[in-house]
């Protein structure tokens, strides 16, 4: 990680974030993208965000959308829909990183997210009270069309989206041979790897008591999934 300068990515204080009964194992980041190209630039910035959330302790998974098929276009035992669900499962907290295209995140990150039910699997709902930091690059001048887009789907998915966010400009200056270059857009996605694993550290322990729900707790759960399902 040479674009970090020595001794200045402070160590989480796991001990000031954690709750008493707080899962002990590293954090478990999911990092989504937005891109098929050979050269995506929304991947190489999730990349970027993967090894800054290693460098912090966390374990992550970057989950490749390719071979995924379009939302009601194949069954929900389909390997790549499998495999996206069991990743958000495993996941305490995600990165979803998406370039923007026609002024909006692209059909191949809302896919994913559509993969995503807010119905339980096997019990256990894939994103609800999940931690979440939104990232975008494009073409051009800076916008931000597509993590407020993706902030919406983050609170539609019921999930604590960090503050803090990227957005990265005329990203093809901005990467060389697959890694970022050093620049304050660099260091905005580092503060905001380290925002996502604060957050991810104070409140995995606590989701259950964060997100539960008196309109939930007086219906059955046949009568939830029913209810976000149809």
């Amino acid at each position: 990680m040479p674009n970090i300068v020595e001794g200045m990515m402070k160590p989480l204080d796991v001990a000031a974030l954690a709750g008493p009964d707080a899962p002990k194992h590293p954090p478990r980041i999911l990092l989504l993208y937005g891109s098929l190209r050979e050269t995506s630039y929304s991947r190489a910035a999730a990349e970027e965000g993967a090894r800054v959330l290693r460098a912090l302790g966390c374990e992550t998974k970057v989950f490749d959308p390719s071979g995924l098929p379009m939302p009601d276009d194949a069954p929900e035992d389909h390997p790549k829909v499998s495999e996206l669900r069991e990743l958000a499962l495993w996941s305490e907290g995600m990165v979803w990183s998406s370039p923007e295209r026609h002024g909006a995140l692209t059909g191949i990150m809302k896919t994913q997210i559509d993969w995503l039910p807010l119905a339980p699997i096997g019990g256990i709902r894939p994103t609800q009270g999940k931690t979440l930091a939104v990232m975008q690059v494009s073409g051009g001048s800076q916008s931000f069309n597509a993590v407020n887009q993706m902030r919406i789907l983050g609170r539609w998915m019921r999930m604590v989206t960090i503050p803090n966010q990227s957005s990265v400009p005329m990203a093809w200056k901005e990467f060389e041979h697959g890694r970022m270059k050093p620049s304050s857009l660099y260091n905005r996605i580092v503060d905001v790897m380290e925002e996502l694993a604060r957050f991810t550290i104070m409140t995995r322990g606590r989701k259950d008591m964060l997100v539960d729900r008196y309109s939930e707790r007086v219906e059955s759960l046949e009568d939830v999934h029913t209810r976000v399902t149809t």
